[in-house]
């Protein structure tokens, strides 16, 4: 490992305890770290980086842990069952911290581009290319003004509800190694497009990662579409859906 990469696995340990510390005493955070709250103290006060086997365990066993129950505490449901991921997609400190820990966690390769679909996915995706220093592409509903070449995927959910995301040419080329994000799948009709887009321009999928999935359909029927990696960092139960809402 580069020193580079040792110190950037040591910070997001200490943004990983800082979290954890937002809400518990010291003695409270070595309960459940196992680690001494004179150590604890050093780390979350910048006195001194854990070492990097350290750093590696705070990550892996806490990190996610703790970003997932976060996560989950800021999503509102409705009795229709409609999901509320406003405060998790806004906050764009958080979804750095995210990207960090699930490509640590889920050991994601770097990939030529990140690809999503706007609008929502967007600060997810942002925080992705971020930490692995690449573009992020996004497919939209319409098509921009001033763009002479696309490639489209469309489908149909039910009678009357037409799908179509529209991506630039330019955004991949043939070859690029791609990773697919969102921050929400239910069903899985948004990741059917956009690997349908990654595949007629000639991309290679090497991982889908979605920030919420609700149920397991969703995951179950991308896995179905692709032979890449697909993951989600928090699972909500499925506690349905209004008649005729469109999943995705």
């Amino acid at each position: 490992m580069k020193r580079l990469e040792k110190t950037t696995l040591q910070l997001r340990a200490v943004s990983v305890l800082r979290r954890l510390k937002s809400r518990r005493t010291y003695d409270e955070l070595a309960d459940v770290t196992g680690l001494s709250a004179s150590d604890l103290n050093r780390y979350v006060n910048g006195h001194v980086l854990p070492g990097v086997e350290r750093a590696r365990e705070i990550v892996d066993d806490l990190g996610r842990e703790t970003l997932a129950a976060e996560i989950e505490s800021r999503i509102d449901r409705d009795e229709e069952g409609y999901v509320d991921n406003t405060a998790v997609v806004f906050d764009q400190s958080l979804l750095d911290l995210v990207a960090g820990v699930a490509a640590e966690t889920f050991e994601l390769e770097r990939p030529d581009v990140v690809l999503t679909a706007a609008t929502d996915g967007i600060t997810i995706a942002g925080a992705m290319a971020r930490h692995f220093d690449v573009p992020v592409a996004y497919a939209k509903k319409s098509r921009e003004t001033g763009v002479s070449e696309f490639v489209e995927a469309r489908q149909r959910l039910t009678p009357g509800i037409e799908i179509t995301y529209s991506l630039p040419a330019s955004a991949l080329e043939d070859g690029d190694d791609v990773l697919l994000v969102d921050d929400f799948v239910r069903s899985g009709n948004t990741q059917a497009l956009l690997l349908e887009l990654a595949d007629r321009a000639g991309a290679t999928v090497s991982g889908v990662f979605t920030l919420i999935a609700v149920g397991e359909d969703g995951l179950a029927s991308v896995r179905q579409s692709t032979d890449a990696p697909v993951v989600a960092f928090t699972t909500l139960s499925d506690a349905g859906e209004p008649e005729g809402y469109p999943r995705t």
